[in-house]
């Protein structure tokens, strides 16, 4: 199989070199230096310090993207939620089977209404619908650090759309003695999961980094994937979706594994650093902080409570102290489990 894999971040580039012993693999990055830096040193020291690129796996900077596309049977968008409209206009006319990686929810652009245009932020199948709608779709999700599906540690991860021979052509594509891929129809359910996991891991590091002791690390995480199930079950996704590898496996890998980028982001806060500081400590993206007002937003314009991720809000527009975030939780008013 012809693989190509757009952006070459950590998660993409860890693919590439996953797949790239058994398949024909690309790897395309934007920048002409990035691409430079990594033929050179056969490594990408930006994104992946550490991981050597295979000898077979190709890389590529090629300006006609879609050109490039055409050659491939699977085109896999490895760029942040914030790219994902920009790479599916590109890749509208493919017929390959077109996929991404990023989770989260789109930031809003101004319109009133998902009908009218992204107002409330989309899920990547809605920004698919919205600009690319005959493309063959898919996502790829779960609990899986870059860092340690480049160094073949066993991992899960789970193939999503409503076209099998989108998640046949990932199974095919990534499934190894190293990485199992589970295929899932429920493309609604599995992108909800990755999104909300990012904003609740950020609830999570916050408290750790104010030493709140494991019981309210395991209320966070609980209470969390009930507020993600509620969002999911409204926007048409599956409860059982929510028990799986995109939902509870991603939200306590997320949530509890320091490799979490999200999860330091809340550590940083509860640390008093100013979310401009976390960030740029951090030098990646964080996309709980791209799509919490999203999430919330979205939550809203649907009647679903979601005071967690509401005060994770708070907490990033600095209206709100870490502790004083946790006060306001904790003196909610009595209300029954489910």
């Amino acid at each position: 199989m012809n693989i190509l894999v757009v952006g070459a971040g950590a998660w993409g580039t860890a693919l590439a070199v996953n797949a790239c012993t058994r398949h024909s693999v690309t790897l395309w990055a934007r920048q002409p230096a990035h691409v430079m830096a990594m033929l050179a040193a056969r490594e990408n020291a930006a994104y992946l310090p550490g991981i050597a690129l295979p000898i077979q796996l190709s890389l590529s900077d090629q300006t006609d993207l879609a050109q490039l596309a055409g050659q491939h049977d699977l085109l896999v968008i490895a760029t942040p939620m914030s790219g994902l409209r920009a790479s599916l206009q590109v890749l509208s006319d493919q017929t390959a089977p077109v996929v991404w990686l990023c989770k989260g929810f789109e930031q809003a652009l101004g319109a009133t209404s998902v009908a009218s245009g992204p107002t409330i932020g989309l899920l990547g199948h809605e920004v698919m619908h919205s600009v690319a709608p005959n493309v063959l779709g898919g996502v790829l999700s779960g609990p899986s650090f870059a860092q340690e599906v480049a160094h073949n540690a066993p991992t899960a991860v789970v193939a999503a759309s409503p076209h099998a021979a989108v998640t046949q052509a990932l199974v095919e594509a990534f499934h190894s003695d190293h990485l199992r891929v589970y295929a899932n129809a429920d493309w609604a359910g599995v992108e909800v999961g990755g999104a909300v996991k990012n904003v609740l891991a950020i609830a999570t590091g916050l408290c750790d980094g104010l030493s709140l002791g494991l019981n309210a690390r395991a209320a966070l995480i609980t209470r969390g994937l009930r507020e993600m199930s509620r969002l999911g079950v409204a926007l048409g996704g599956h409860t059982e979706t929510f028990m799986g590898l995109s939902g509870l496996g991603d939200l306590v890998l997320t949530a509890t594994g320091d490799l979490s980028r999200n999860r330091q982001v809340g550590v940083g806060l509860a640390q008093g650093l100013s979310l401009e500081a976390v960030l740029a400590k951090l030098g990646h993206v964080a996309e709980g902080v791209y799509s919490a007002r999203t999430v919330v937003s979205r939550a809203q314009a649907l009647g679903v409570d979601m005071p967690i991720a509401s005060a994770v809000v708070d907490l990033l527009d600095g209206h709100i102290t870490p502790r004083a975030a946790v006060v306001k939780l904790m003196q909610r008013e009595p209300t029954a489990e489910v």
